[in-house]
């Protein structure tokens, strides 16, 4: 399987006051594979969202590599990575522009990373694929085109989020506790939808959690992280091999 991204020696090490440093990535090596979909465990203060900073380029490594499809972009811009990456935050109102209709939003995400003149935008010309996109997240969005996106629902922001992140097939899709600030049931049914979308659309998707059985449940592999390090990295076999008391001992 191709290497989509690659993290080498990955290290971050920040002041912490007084003279005082602080290891918040710690030597991290990670490969993500082509298809992977990979679930990230790990207390507060574990290292995960780091990780993700450095992968996007919103947080500059103070040593090591990150490499996509084999290049090193270790010293580009988040902006620069944009055409590679795409990132579904915890806040639904972090991956949408709230006076913007859905379709103008969508109509965004869909030039991600591209150069755009001063041209019409032609909105009209791509509802037909923007409603049947909507549709597919059974939760009524294609009946709100026209909406302004902060008039709708958590879930149904969140779950426009993930579509705008999916539009444009991104080399790895980010999954930043993109169902924390849910209710259960909306949180069940966007992870079900998050699952439909990385299998059958075959994305590579790296994914926080903070709920174990999510955790168990999705993905190919599980990375549990403390300290600024990957302590354990399991395969399918060995994640349905373990249970939840198992997973437990790993933060004592």
């Amino acid at each position: 399987m191709t290497a989509v991204i690659e993290l080498i020696d990955a290290t971050k090490i920040v002041q912490n006051g007084f003279n005082e440093q602080k290891v918040i990535l710690d030597g991290v090596n990670l490969t993500i594979r082509e298809h992977d979909f990979i679930t990230i465990l790990g207390g507060n203060g574990a290292g995960k969202s780091t990780l993700f900073n450095a992968i996007a380029g919103t947080l500059r490594l103070t040593s090591g590599q990150v490499r996509i499809l084999g290049e090193n972009v270790t010293n580009w811009s988040a902006e620069k990575r944009a055409k590679h990456l795409a990132r579904v935050f915890q806040d639904p109102k972090m991956g949408t522009a709230p006076r913007m209709t859905v379709g103008e939003n969508l109509l965004i995400a869909k030039y991600r990373g591209e150069r755009r003149g001063l041209i019409s935008r032609q909105l009209a010309a791509h509802s037909d694929t923007f409603l049947a996109l909507l549709a597919r997240t059974g939760n009524g969005l294609e009946k709100h085109l026209e909406t302004p996106t902060g008039l709708l629902s958590g879930g149904q922001r969140q779950a426009l989020s993930l579509l705008m992140a999916t539009i444009k097939r991104p080399e790895l899709l980010l999954l930043d506790e993109h169902t924390a600030a849910l209710d259960p049931k909306t949180s069940q049914s966007l992870m079900a939808l998050t699952e439909n979308f990385v299998t059958e659309d075959q994305l590579t998707a790296l994914m926080i959690t903070h709920h174990m059985e999510d955790a168990l449940k999705y993905g190919n592999r599980l990375i549990v992280m403390k300290d600024g390090q990957i302590i354990k990295d399991l395969n399918t076999a060995e994640k349905a091999s373990m249970t939840l008391a198992d997973y437990y001992q790993f933060f004592e």
